[in-house]
């Protein structure tokens, strides 16, 4: 007997989130995942059943589908489970059922009071908070609802009641304040109970600004706040609510707590028990109520948690007798220490992203964070981690140790937004592969609570422009629409009061900067329309579009009304290309690419999203004066910064990719001359980097859009100064903020950069989207784009993305003359399949898939060398490049070394021997000679 094919199906997330069963709104939008053994399923109807009532919902949706029962009711659990039927006729079994549960309160129902300490010593003083209550017999449920204007923790008869931290993290606290949800009943037992609260001053006490202007923002001291409500099996509700009956200890063992300053604990304090109901609290101080703070809204984002953790690498002594643990790997976090210390010993532990060239901790791209963690050991065995502070470093210097201290006594935890992983990325190229997994890390390290700059200084704020960037790598990397439509709520609650001006980070704290900088800036503020437009792309998220719809429009109709009729933005402050590897360091906006053409570009990009996501949501007026808006936009550019042979002024590789990316070309000509010129100017730089953070994510993808796969293909495996892989031929593990954040000379760049800031690491949705070859060609990949571009440098590539409806994969291998590509299409989705041999287009349905195109893959060749080669043959042969530098750096090194940087010009028609005409006659022969010898290696 033979069976026919399975079909299994799975509710994957409820709203934002996949691993938690509370919902922050009563009518939460239900994704579910189908897996069938059937190729080219399509669902032609779904049924949900809750409670009895079975909703039948037809057609293919599966992802974001609107809740279609009574809405959930606070503390309410529902169960709902689905089944599916496919176009064949097939009809699944139920899925498991699901749990969902009101993670929100009605309206009115927070009464909890904050609460902090009633005579602080100092800024940002850290305390202990508890109080006692009875539970009767009877108990059927206990939910805990807590927030905080700081970093807190929550504990129940002496155990955390979660595993998260850094709570409630970082949001515009003005606006909007996070709280928990919580389902607590198993910590609890009949009788007397007792709950405590850890607090710190976190975000909200931090001092905000550069160097001496940093000054505070949010408030001068934490305070906290819950609801524990008892639901009994008599109908009956107890609720035990922070007020100012509470006891407070403002001598715990945390002395300070502060996000750039670390934490510094006195063990000595400690007092066991203290969240016991059985502890005599007659010592404490009554808590004081604080007012003013926001009514908290229910958690819709992943919340932050403990992700990894990193043995000892490598330990030295450095000069100043520092014992330096080396984990071998940049993160955000902290170390934990096990160990058996004399009572009293005060251990100091400071942090670093790299070492100073003689071992020491280098401390510059700290810029004014201390970065410095302290304790006092208790005396005897204990286990201390820092759990209110973080910061971002490689290295820790440890000194005060009573002894040697033994590497198996730290760990260094990595602390994130506990994000779920939904791009691999896997290839022949080495470097390439550690270059992917270095943006895994550092957009990890850069995810605490929100987007940040990087993890290290004194700053970790949500640029705008990075995320703006980064927010399509993101998208494939991780599960990040929870997070970032948590983002964009703030972003939206920031706004200025008509509602136009994007502060340059969100939230924002920055006084300051906000003053000196009161118009708006492109890209930066683009961050409106354009993450939005992510996440609608690669989730098929359309709420997120009606949610922030206000906002994107406010955004492009003040910049048309700044632009005018002349549809140019001219004038006013502008980032520009920012930190370009021609801008001096202390003049990063200083780069190649006019900044008013920059600014132009982005404004027609922020119009012609917003016209499609209008579009989207049915808001066709809108859809139509947008799209004129970008019509009229694209003219006036053309008009003043292209000429009729496609050059676009400023000849700057980011004026290019971004005329090229965007579909600013009048018409697919002037794109092709466009990309002719982009790629002449990347060979003639030696296929170095010349683009800074507007234009570095588009311009691999205006190569091969424009037909010029070698020169997109020398780019990515460049590893000379400023090039992707070049950082990490000098040890990193993350991206860095500069190009040459560190020197080839191993000196650092004057500027305090970061070696953790994931802006740069944006290329990696091309390596997915082009060379590998998956996208989306529908939102939320309803359709996936299967278009692999194979370049000569990769023998092959294999990428997965999670996508909403399932895993989908492509991979690719050369075999000769020959490319040989397979796919996996996840159930419910079709495919359009481009091959790299140029066969038309078509369609596919869901399955495992194999094909076989011929398609000679490889770099052009140079026969034979010598001094009369031309520049740009030169460097368009891999192996000829390197046979000519190896023969100057054996008789001239300095102009071997000057050939190697972007300030040559590989141009065409130009001999080898010019750029060495001021030689002795006897070193050019010499040379000459040596070339002479050249043979091009076999394949």
């Amino acid at each position: 007997m033979t069976t026919g094919p399975t079909t299994a199906v799975e509710i994957t997330k409820v709203e934002y989130r996949g691993d938690s069963r509370y919902s922050p709104t009563p009518t939460p939008r239900l994704t579910w995942t189908t897996r069938s053994s059937a190729g080219g399923w399509l669902q032609a109807w779904a049924e949900l059943e809750c409670a009895g009532e079975v909703v039948r919902v037809d057609g293919r949706d599966s992802v974001h589908v609107d809740w279609p029962f009574a809405p959930l009711a606070p503390r309410e659990t529902r169960r709902v489970r689905v089944r599916v039927a496919g176009e064949d006729g097939g009809v699944s079994d139920w899925s498991d059922a699901r749990a969902i549960e009101a993670g929100f309160l009605g309206d009115g129902e927070w009464t909890a009071r904050m609460i902090g300490l009633r005579a602080p010593e100092r800024v940002a003083h850290p305390g202990l908070f508890r109080t006692t209550f009875a539970v009767r017999e009877g108990l059927a449920r206990a939910t805990l609802y807590s927030t905080a204007q700081g970093v807190y923790e929550v504990s129940l008869n002496g155990s955390d009641v979660d595993d998260e931290t850094l709570k409630p993290g970082w949001t515009a606290y003005q606006w909007r304040l996070i709280h928990e949800s919580l389902d607590v009943t198993a910590l609890l037992a009949p009788g007397p109970n007792a709950i405590g609260i850890r607090l710190s001053g976190g975000w909200f006490c931090e001092r905000y600004g550069f160097g001496e202007a940093a000054v505070p923002f949010y408030g001068a001291q934490p305070s906290a706040a819950l609801m524990l409500v008892l639901d009994y099996a008599d109908g009956t509700t107890q609720t035990v609510s922070t007020d100012g009956t509470w006891r407070a200890q403002p001598h715990g063992p945390t002395i300070d707590a502060g996000i750039y300053a670390g934490q510094h604990d006195d063990l000595r304090l400690a007092e066991p028990g203290w969240d016991t109901a059985s502890f005599d609290d007659a010592g404490w101080e009554p808590a004081a109520v604080v007012d003013g703070a926001v009514t908290p809204i229910p958690r819709s984002a992943p919340p932050v948690r403990r992700v990894d953790a990193l043995p000892v690498l490598a330990r030295t002594t450095a000069p100043s007798g520092e014992t330096v643990l080396d984990f071998g790997q940049n993160i955000s976090g902290r170390l934990r220490i096990s160990a058996d210390l004399p009572a009293g010993t005060k251990v100091v532990i400071r942090h670093a992203e790299v070492l100073a060239p003689d071992g020491e901790l280098e401390r510059a791209s700290m810029g004014h964070a201390d970065t410095t963690d302290s304790f006092i050991a208790p005396g005897g065995s204990f286990t201390w981690e820092p759990s209110h502070t973080f910061r971002g470093f490689r290295y820790a210097g440890i000194s005060g140790w009573a002894g040697s201290p033994d590497d198996a006594a730290f760990t260094a935890v990595a602390v994130s937004s506990d994000l779920e992983r939904t791009g691999w990325f896997d290839s022949s190229h080495e470097l390439v592969n550690r270059f992917h997994e270095s943006v895994v890390w550092g957009m990890r390290d850069n995810f605490v609570s929100l987007p940040t700059d990087c993890p290290q200084r004194d700053e970790r704020l949500g640029w705008t422009g990075d995320i703006m960037w980064f927010s399509p790598t993101a998208a494939t990397l991780f599960d990040v629409d929870g997070f970032l439509a948590n983002w964009l709520g703030d972003l939206a609650a920031e706004q200025t009061d008509d509602g136009v001006v994007i502060p340059f980070v969100v939230p924002s704290p920055l006084p300051a900067v906000a003053t000196a900088f009161t118009s708006p800036a492109a890209a930066w503020g683009d961050a409106a329309t354009v993450v939005p437009a992510v996440l609608h792309e690669r989730y098929g998220d359309r709420g997120i579009l009606e949610r922030q719809y206000a906002s994107m429009t406010a955004w492009v109709d003040r910049i048309a009304s700044i632009a005018g009729p002349s549809r140019l933005w001219k004038g006013g402050f502008q980032f520009g290309d920012w930190l370009d590897p021609f801008s001096p360091p202390e003049f990063p906006t200083e780069a190649k690419a006019d900044a008013e053409l920059v600014a132009t570009a982005y404004f027609f990009q922020s119009a012609r999203l917003l016209a499609e996501m209008a579009a989207a949501i049915g808001r066709r007026a809108d859809a139509d004066r947008y799209t004129a808006l970008a019509a009229e936009i694209k003219a006036a550019f053309g008009a003043e910064y292209v000429t009729r042979g496609g050059r676009v002024a400023s000849e700057a590789q980011t004026a290019y990719a971004l005329a090229i990316v965007f579909g600013l070309a009048e018409d697919e000509e002037t794109r092709q001359r466009m990309g002719d010129h982009l790629a002449a100017l990347v060979r003639e730089s030696g296929f170095h980097i010349g683009t800074g953070f507007a234009g570095t994510p588009f311009l691999t993808e205006a190569l091969t859009a424009t037909g010029h796969l070698l020169a997109a293909d020398r780019m990515i495996t460049q590893t000379e100064c400023p090039s992707w892989l070049y950082p990490l031929t000098m040890g990193a593990t993350t991206v860095w903020e500069a190009w040459d954040a560190l020197r080839p000379d191993g000196s650092i760049n004057p500027r305090a950069v970061s070696f953790n800031h994931y802006a740069f690491g944006s290329v990696v949705d091309w390596l997915y989207r082009v060379v590998a070859g998956i996208g989306p060609a529908e939102p939320g990949y309803r359709t996936i784009e299967i278009a692999p571009v194979p370049l000569p440098s990769f023998d092959h590539v294999s990428a997965t993305h999670r996508t909403p409806y399932g895993d989908a994969s492509v991979r690719w291998r050369r075999e000769g003359d020959s490319v040989r590509i397979s796919a996996d299409v996840p159930a419910n989705t079709t495919a359009v399949v481009r091959l790299p041999d140029g066969t038309a287009p078509f369609t596919i349905g869901s399955g495992a898939h194999e094909w076989t195109v011929d398609l000679v893959v490889g770099h052009p060749r140079v026969e034979r060398l010598s001094l009369k080669t031309g520049l740009a043959d030169i460097m368009e042969d891999p192996g000829a490049y390197a046979a000519v530098l190896g023969a100057l750096d054996a008789h001239v090194p300095r102009v071997g070394q000057a050939l190697r940087t972007h300030h040559t010009r590989w141009r065409r028609g130009e001999p080898l021997e010019v750029s060495i005409f001021v030689m002795p006659p006897r070193v050019r022969a010499a040379i000459d000679a040596e070339l002479a010898e050249y043979r091009p290696s076999a394949g």
